[in-house]
């Protein structure tokens, strides 16, 4: 998939994340970061880093309400296509198999 798309111009990755939301909503922020620098997606500059973290936090505030209090697992996945970053973050929010699906995305400029 990552091939097909770079194909058409737009760089991609995606990675897992799971854990306390109240307690590791910073590191969810961070792993995205982490793997779209790892992936070449960004490169190491503040500003590129900024872009991918601040269209992370939109993405999970979009569906932090829901999740609070809960554990939450799934995938982040991020895409830039020129000056153009987004996050989309895939949420399984509940408790044991009561789980509910949930999305967020983000978008920013570099």
């Amino acid at each position: 998939m990552k091939r097909g798309l770079l194909s058409r111009g737009i760089r991609a990755t995606a990675v897992d994340f799971g854990g306390d939301l109240n307690k590791d909503a910073g590191k969810v922020i961070e792993r995205a970061v982490v793997a779209a620098k790892r992936e070449n997606v960004i490169s190491e500059i503040h500003s590129e880093e900024g872009s991918v973290a601040g269209a992370a936090r939109e993405a999970l505030s979009q569906v932090y309400e829901k999740a609070l209090g809960f554990h939450v697992g799934g995938k982040i996945a991020i895409a830039r296509h020129g000056e153009h970053v987004c996050v989309c973050m895939f949420f399984q929010v509940g408790l044991l198999h009561l789980n509910e699906i949930a999305i967020g995305l983000g978008h920013r400029a570099i």
